[in-house]
């Protein structure tokens, strides 16, 4: 800022004021005060950086976060910046105004009093009149100390103060007395050769306002020290209530955005929970649509999807309502006749002998094929049955080893099958369906896999934390194959052993285990397009084999009745060759009764089962 002084009373002897403002420093020219705001830069540049890299690190952790955390954090850092933002503006444009204030009105009356005072002093007043002078001057409203300098009538330097502790010769900054005593060339531009100068600086922890100016024409230096203690204690209140206003801000901005998230988050929950229903099969589900928005247009848009996506389902449940009805009545109908045929059929292989040999291949092919059609009815019967989910379960106690034995004996397997098994495991099982089960397992893999065929059986306890710990087996632990097709160290799968097994010491129930049952072969195993679809109905691998000896079913059949039982199936190739097939049951299937965990008297599959449902056939292919 610039002002005037007219020392000589006359204002054609005013000299410009000129200044520099230290800001919390002293010493010459301000220079300490540099070097500390230097410091101070330094460390808030650090301080900016650190406060970068957290911002960072918080921005991360909120994308996993909820979206109304989200939504509060960027309301909320919105608000801290505009509120942070306006407090330092007007903290700083009230910073200049008081302190500019202030500082204009001390140099105007110093200008004033330093005018009036020295205009009836002589040219070279004594130490007497410079000290009444100063003292005139010091007690005018604005409250400052008076340093006067002058030169007396015989020549001596004359120096008074109004506050020897506060102002003196020394306490005056070199570059404020350097610039008060320069003389400047008056010309257009300069009218005087003396301005009046000011300078801030802080002594001790009080800020003061340090000013000079010398009369032009001849007459004493002065010097004023007025300290701003008052108008820094009325910026700190300034700060403070900047401060509480901003964190109010603060608080109210996050509220709003609460307010603001609850508004936005309630439509979008309830289109979540919607969906979830949705998801769950309920297809009646609806949203209730209120206003024009982008949120109500979403509503729209998911009760129209959910409408066509209940009525698509509705065709084609009735479609599949039809095509097992269609399948139902076709097998029943079938049946009367196919009972017509297969008596005639039998009657004519009993005559096999006595016809003709040119007849007699006709006969036999009559013959093979009226049993596979009357398997292909029987197992298309099982399948509507299990469709239409009136499969019953009929549970016994059964001894794995014997049931495993009496289907491979049954079927004159025992020369080509080796059984790993302990006698006296006993499972709570329907005997009918698990001996479907295994006659479909093991005459698949004699047909399409290679000998010797190997069925391991074993039960492994199920803890609560859901690890399998082998309990069965001859040896105490697992040396078959595991679900993957490998052994439990690596090696090949099971020991050869004949069948029968070992005989154990005693029956072992477990009642909350699982029966696992292993079916391997020695063949080339099952091709890697076609292991996902084995299962299927009816999937052929090749298309140039349209006919085969099974009906297709039967590893449907197996899987289906598996289900039933609470348990599950997997098909996986060995490292060195061949398939398994692993087969595992819950060693009480009364438990998932009990559990009401069936329908209708089947249970579709433990944790809810397998929507697709499958049928039953006696050594069929996976057409391999």
């Amino acid at each position: 800022m610039t002002g005037r002084v007219t020392p000589g009373g006359s204002d054609d002897r005013t000299a410009e004021a000129q200044g520099t403002d230290t800001d919390g420093t002293a010493g010459a020219a301000g220079t300490e005060g540099r070097t500390a705001a230097s410091g101070g830069g330094r460390r808030g540049a650090a301080t900016g950086r650190r406060l970068v890299r957290w911002l960072r690190r918080a921005s991360g952790l909120l994308r996993w976060t909820s979206l109304r955390l989200r939504l509060v954090v960027v309301f909320a850092l919105v608000a801290l910046t505009a509120a942070v933002s306006a407090s330092g503006i007007a903290y700083w444009l009230n910073r200049n105004t008081v302190l500019d204030r202030t500082q204009n009105a001390v140099l105007k009356d110093f200008r004033k009093s330093l005018e009036d005072s020295t205009r009836s002093l002589p040219l070279r007043p004594r130490c007497a009149e410079l000290r009444d002078a100063a003292r005139q001057m010091a007690g005018g409203p604005q409250n400052y100390a008076v340093l006067l300098i002058g030169v007396d009538s015989a020549g001596k330097d004359c120096v008074v103060t109004t506050n020897e502790d506060l102002l003196t010769p020394t306490s005056v900054p070199a570059s404020l007395r350097t610039a008060v005593n320069a003389v400047r060339p008056v010309d257009e531009s300069n009218s005087y050769p003396h301005h009046l100068y000011w300078q801030r600086t802080v002594i001790g922890d009080t800020p003061y306002l340090l000013a000079g100016a010398k009369v032009i024409g001849g007459g004493p230096t002065g010097y004023l020290m007025k300290s701003l203690a008052t108008e820094r204690q009325d910026l700190n209140s300034l700060a403070w209530s900047l401060g509480i206003a901003t964190a109010l801000a603060l608080v109210g901005s996050a509220l709003l955005a609460q307010a603001a998230a609850t508004t936005v988050l309630r439509p979008v929950q309830r289109l979540g929970h919607a969906a979830r229903q949705l998801g769950e099969g309920r297809l009646d589900t609806r949203l209730r649509v209120t206003g024009t928005d982008e949120l109500a247009d979403l509503s729209r848009t998911f009760n129209r999807t959910a409408e066509r996506l209940e009525q698509r389902v509705e065709e084609l449940s009735a479609r599949e309502a039809s095509s097992r009805r269609f399948v139902a009545d076709m097998s029943h109908e079938l049946r009367t006749p196919l009972t017509a045929i297969t008596a005639v059929s039998e009657v004519l292989e009993e005559e096999a002998d006595s016809l003709d040999p040119m007849i007699a291949p006709a006969v036999q092919l009559v013959v093979s094929e009226t049993r596979r059609l009357n398997d292909l009815v029987e197992n298309l019967m099982e399948v509507t049955r299990f469709d239409a989910g009136t499969a019953r379960l009929v549970l016994d106690d059964v001894d794995v080893a014997d049931q495993v034995t009496a289907c491979i004996d049954a079927r004159a397997w025992l020369d080509a099958v080796h059984l790993d098994a302990d006698r006296g495991i006993v499972a709570r099982l329907d005997p009918r369906r698990l001996d479907v089960i295994l006659a479909n397992l093991i005459g698949n893999a004699l047909k399409h896999g290679g000998s010797p065929v190997r069925v391991s059986v074993h039960t492994e306890d199920v803890p609560d934390g859901g690890a399998r710990v082998r309990t069965g087996g001859p040896d105490g632990p697992d040396d078959g194959a595991a679900p993957d097709g490998t052994g439990a160290d690596g090696g090949p799968g099971e020991p050869d052993v004949p069948v029968g097994g070992s005989p154990a010491e005693g029956p072992s129930r477990a009642g909350g285990g699982d029966l696992v049952i292993r079916v391997r072969d020695h063949g080339p195993g099952i091709p890697q397009e076609v292991l996902p679809h084995v299962f299927d109905r009816f999937y052929k691998a090749s298309a140039s084999r349209p006919r085969s000896e099974g009906s297709g079913l039967g590893l449907s059949i197996a899987l289906e009745n598996a289900h039933i039982h609470g348990g599950e199936i997997t098909a996986a190739n060995l490292p060195e060759g061949g398939a398994v097939f692993t087969l595992r049951l819950p060693m009480d299937a009364s438990l998932l009764v009990q559990d009401g965990r069936r329908d209708g008297g089947v249970t579709r599959g433990r944790e809810g089962g397998r929507g697709a449902s499958r049928a039953a056939d006696e050594g069929t292919e996976d057409d391999r």
